[in-house]
């Protein structure tokens, strides 16, 4: 596929576009047209194997009509209708229908749904509603949230302020937010096949912030079961555990960061059902749609809704939410999504690949420049080597000759990150690895 005759006649100048080099973008586009199944369709009418899921969010793959004619029908039925202070039905049914497969199964009760409309959203409610909850129960001091280096939790103040990636952060005021540090050990744990075996020590920086800060100032930490975007890292064997353990010990509330990990993407519905590790808000977005409508939704233990519906019953209990939370479109979206998702077995059918795909993967080992490959799941990375002042460059040529090869892949900085829809199969999964394969040797 040869860019260069790319049929672009169209304006690019209007559009600022998000986390992206524009005057890069713009003087060599990349326009995707149409997608079915696992394939984009370019401008020019070249196929494009989807390596990503759209954004680590089209989990049931592309163009599935049952998502549609749902969105069609809703907005022929309620196009709009306001949540604060009225309700319609569908947003209601949507909530139950997620209650059903809420993180942790029954016994976790994490069924209380705040609905958002995209992850960045979903984050910053779940900060908020995490310190107004240890405010209700007479902790008021407690403000300060913990979160992770290299964690990445979207883009609100809240969520940059507790991410720990450093271009989301250097030039924007945060609240007050301290770090633990990140768990990427290439060192010890290059080529780890799963949860890598060493580093579970890492947990214990949430014990020395408590020591640092005192337990009665923080409300919260968060994490990402698996950081995605920062480029698949895993967290340690028993890591994840021990933040349990010292959450609990020092009555801090423990949030998940699931708007990757949600809905399938490592065999189990939830990172939360695939680690046994329950905390008290799961953030989640992407799958929840399948990308279809932009929406979010936060999990929230019984104990903690419970611990806010005080005071007179005329009282909003909590002074949060959006115009769209609980989108009547969205839910149709949703409801669709998770009728998808039980019909083909989507959200256990990583588990049924997993080690297909960790196999393939890790196959690369070896290539030029290829310094360690991470796996989990459904879910890839292949971290290179940078070249000599010039950080990013090389998984960056990488990308584009992917793309022209007809397929697409996400790089973040030097890793090339992979998270292909749910449905792929076998035979596309070799095509992934070996189109990789053939740009790495070029690249070289």
């Amino acid at each position: 596929m040869d860019q260069t005759n790319l049929k672009n006649e169209r304006s690019l100048e209007n559009f600022w576009m998000p986390f992206t080099a524009n005057r890069q973008f713009k003087a060599l586009p990349r326009l995707l047209a149409s997608a079915e199944g696992m394939h984009y369709t370019d401008v020019d009418g070249n196929s494009v194997l989807d390596g990503t899921a759209g954004l680590w969010c089209c989990n049931a793959g592309h163009g599935r009509k049952k998502i549609s004619q749902a969105v069609e029908r809703q907005l022929s039925t309620l196009d709009f209708a306001p949540t604060f202070q009225m309700g319609h039905p569908i947003a209601f049914d949507f909530a139950s229908k997620l209650a059903k497969i809420a993180p942790g199964g029954p016994d976790a009760k994490l069924d209380r749904v705040f609905f958002t409309g995209s992850g960045s959203e979903s984050v910053d409610t779940a900060l908020k509603i995490a310190i107004a909850y240890q405010r209700s129960i007479g902790q008021g001091t407690r403000t300060r949230i913990i979160g992770r280096e290299k964690g990445y939790h979207g883009v609100g103040f809240g969520g940059i302020s507790v991410g720990g990636l450093v271009n989301n952060r250097r030039v924007f005021p945060q609240i007050p937010a301290d770090h633990m540090r990140h768990t990427l050990d290439i060192e010890r744990n290059a080529f780890s096949k799963g949860l890598p075996a060493n580093g579970i020590e890492l947990a214990d920086d949430l014990e020395r912030l408590v020591q640092l800060h005192g337990a009665e100032t923080i409300a919260a930490a968060i994490v990402e079961p698996m950081s995605g975007s920062a480029g698949v890292i895993l967290p340690p064997k028993g890591y994840l555990e021990k933040l349990r353990a010292t959450a609990d010990k020092y009555g801090i509330m423990l949030i998940f960061d699931e708007v990757i990990t949600g809905f399938g993407r490592l065999g189990t519905p939830f990172a939360v059902d695939y680690f046994g590790v329950v905390p008290d808000l799961v953030t989640t977005a992407k799958g929840l749609t399948n990308g279809t409508i932009p929406m979010g939704a936060v999990f929230a233990s019984r104990k903690v809704y419970d611990g806010l519906m005080v005071g007179p019953d005329n009282a909003i209990e909590l002074f949060h939410g959006y115009t769209y939370s609980g989108h009547p479109v969205a839910c149709a979206a949703g409801i669709a999504t998770l009728e998808i998702y039980e019909e083909e077995g989507l959200l256990t059918r990583a588990a049924e690949l997993a080690e297909y795909w960790q196999d393939a993967l890790h196959s690369l080992k070896g290539l030029p420049h290829v310094v360690d490959i991470r796996n989990l799941g459904l879910v890839g990375a292949v971290e290179l080597a940078p070249r000599d002042g010039a950080s990013g460059t090389r998984a960056y040529d990488v990308f584009v000759d992917c793309f022209k090869k007809g397929l697409l892949i996400r790089v973040t900085g030097d890793i090339i990150a992979l998270s292909p829809p749910l449905i792929v199969e076998k035979g596309q999964i070799e095509t992934i690895v070996s189109t990789i394969g053939d740009a790495l040797k070029r690249a070289a």
